[in-house]
């Protein structure tokens, strides 16, 4: 029997990932981790596309897409980014790639570049993707849609605890203003925005432990 395709969408810091990878390892599929490749892409950016004034030159982005290779390895169970050889899955976590993101990501030329190696990754099934478009865009025929959602201080304080565990110097005041701004460019671009899918079981996780949340996810696949 072909194992489900679940979608996994919603706003930053909502626990998308690591909830995705327990649930990954719970029911046996892969995870895949969309904004780690859109971190992945911005990073390779940051590296090698500036203008003078530090700003991303985006069309030397696009003509230098045959230059990077992503692709996830597998670390102990973990799939670990990996970009022309060289993991940098702690380096994209940085508050230089979260600055600059949702810019690069909001870009169709970046968007086209990276749909067709997810949904080729999905076509065999037994596989979990978490995102902003999955469910809408790029795995819309999935087997199971969620949309997670939680309060702006929840997240700030969620992304927070993140970065200083990561070892990243962090100001808490800064990280919202981050996540509001992303918010809105997510939500308000042209190329596939940040939205609820239709038939998404949304789960708001404002109160509720990362357990918690695993654990109604798990429930509703279960009803099936």
């Amino acid at each position: 029997m072909k194992k489900p395709v679940i979608a996994i969408d919603g706003y930053s810091s909502t626990g998308k990932s690591s909830i995705s990878k327990v649930i990954a390892d719970k029911l046996g599929l892969i995870h895949l981790d969309t904004g780690a490749l859109y971190r992945g892409v911005t990073w390779f950016a940051l590296q090698n596309c500036l203008y003078d004034d530090g700003s991303i030159d985006l069309q030397k982005l696009f003509a230098s897409f045959d230059q990077i290779e992503l692709e996830f390895r597998n670390n102990n169970g973990e799939l670990v980014l990996f970009l022309n050889h060289i993991d940098i899955s702690k380096a994209i976590r940085s508050n230089e790639v979260s600055e600059q993101v949702s810019l690069v990501a909001k870009q169709k030329e970046v968007r086209d570049f990276l749909l067709q190696s997810q949904r080729s990754l999905a076509e065999k099934g037994g596989i979990i993707m978490d995102g902003r478009d999955i469910g809408t865009v790029v795995l819309p025929d999935a087997d199971f849609k969620f949309f997670l959602t939680a309060s702006i201080d929840e997240r700030t304080k969620r992304r927070y605890k993140e970065l200083i565990t990561l070892g990243i110097k962090a100001d808490e005041q800064k990280v919202k203003e981050n996540l509001i701004e992303r918010d809105k460019i997510d939500s308000e671009r042209e190329i596939a925005p940040l939205k609820q899918a239709d038939d998404a079981i949304v789960i708001d996780n404002t109160s509720l432990s990362k357990k918690e949340t695993i654990e109604s996810i798990l429930l509703h696949i279960q009803k099936i």
